[in-house]
């Protein structure tokens, strides 16, 4: 089945989703009169989600998927079965505010280039704070660790209204993102062997390396309550970011960054292990092992994601967004720990 949208699809997967559809579905059905159909996809919920979504929101359009096999799977097969211009990747934990939609919209329609972009995203249990996952827009270091404007690894900062600006950034959250459909199914769309965890920051690589935009609207404001899909801080979390953050930087880095950064970066994790260890957090440290291992074993998977990653490499690829030091180095040695410390300054869209 094929579901045919207005311009925009705002599409939510949900698993036993549906205490978060009765918070939130009202006002983003409310809002889809500025320009959008919105779409739930039920990644095989063992709950009534989907009769509830038949029985109180019969405009909305309900996949389902048979099988879960994780966050990106249930995305990337959601996704090949709805027609539309753009997607609007919507975790079911965010709620969204009044005119939301607009801003997005319009950077989509009118900035030269753009194939993703995110909102503000703030927390919606302490609503004055950025959210985790996302904040003012992510960026990467030139050591292949990700952080964000307005929450630099685990600083959180207060939105004052220093990020309200439009800029363009090197990730946008896969919990609020606004993707060309397009740009998306032509480099190859989420990568489902990722589970859960930085599939966003993989897509958004790709997009960039085929010379693509990613910006943040800061016009546009949302709210993550965050760790619905994997706790921060679980045991699973820390190994698909260990995990995960090897196969972004095999998939997507050059060959050439890669003979020097892949080998540091595996003395970095080796020390990350060490120091949990020696903290007595010994879960935590046989879980980084373990993300290694995993790695390893599927080795021969992930060289095969690369050559199809590179194979779509432009010869002009997006490198705007990179902070060429370490962000590991700033934060930890020289203490700095708001983005306005870095000293560096951010490219506007337009």
């Amino acid at each position: 089945m094929i579901i045919t949208a207005q311009d925009t699809a705002v599409v939510i997967l949900s698993y036993n989703g549906k205490k978060w559809h009765e918070l939130f579905l009202p006002l983003i059905v409310s809002e889809s009169s500025s320009g959008y159909s919105v779409v739930v996809v039920d990644n095989a919920s063992t709950d009534d989600t989907a009769d509830y979504i038949r029985t109180q929101f019969p405009s909305v359009a309900l996949l389902q998927i048979p099988v879960n096999k994780g966050f990106a799977h249930g995305y990337a097969e959601a996704l090949k079965q709805i027609s539309a211009k753009y997607y609007v990747l919507l975790s079911a934990d965010f709620e969204v505010t009044p005119g939301w939609f607009g801003p997005l919209h319009h950077a989509m329609e009118t900035i030269p280039g753009l194939a993703a972009c995110q909102p503000k995203i703030r927390y919606w249990r302490e609503r004055e704070q950025f959210e985790y996952a996302g904040a003012a827009g992510g960026f990467k270091d030139n050591l292949g660790y990700m952080f964000c404007r307005g929450r630099i690894l685990d600083e959180i900062e207060t939105d004052t209204g220093q990020y309200n600006d439009n800029i363009e950034i090197f990730w946008a959250s896969g919990g609020c993102l606004f993707v060309r459909a397009e740009a998306y199914h032509e480099v190859g769309g989420l990568d489902a062997d990722f589970y859960a965890h930085m599939e966003e920051i993989d897509l958004c690589w790709r997009l960039k390396n085929a010379g693509y935009r990613i910006g943040y609207i800061g016009s546009s404001t949302v709210f993550h309550v965050g760790g619905s899909v994997i706790s921060y801080g679980s045991p699973q979390k820390l190994f698909y970011n260990f995990r995960n953050s090897l196969v972004l930087l095999l998939k997507n880095e050059t060959f050439l960054r890669l003979l020097w950064l892949f080998p540091f970066r595996l003395v970095l994790d080796g020390i990350a292990g060490l120091h949990f260890l020696l903290q007595g957090k010994r879960v935590e440290c046989l879980t980084v092992i373990k993300a290694h291992f995993k790695f390893y074993g599927s080795l021969g998977t992930w060289l095969r994601h690369r050559k199809a990653a590179r194979s779509i490499v432009s010869a002009a690829p997006n490198k705007a967004a990179i902070y060429k030091g370490s962000i590991i180095w700033q934060y930890f040695l020289k203490r700095k720990r708001r983005f306005d410390q870095l000293d560096w300054p951010v490219k506007p869209l337009s």
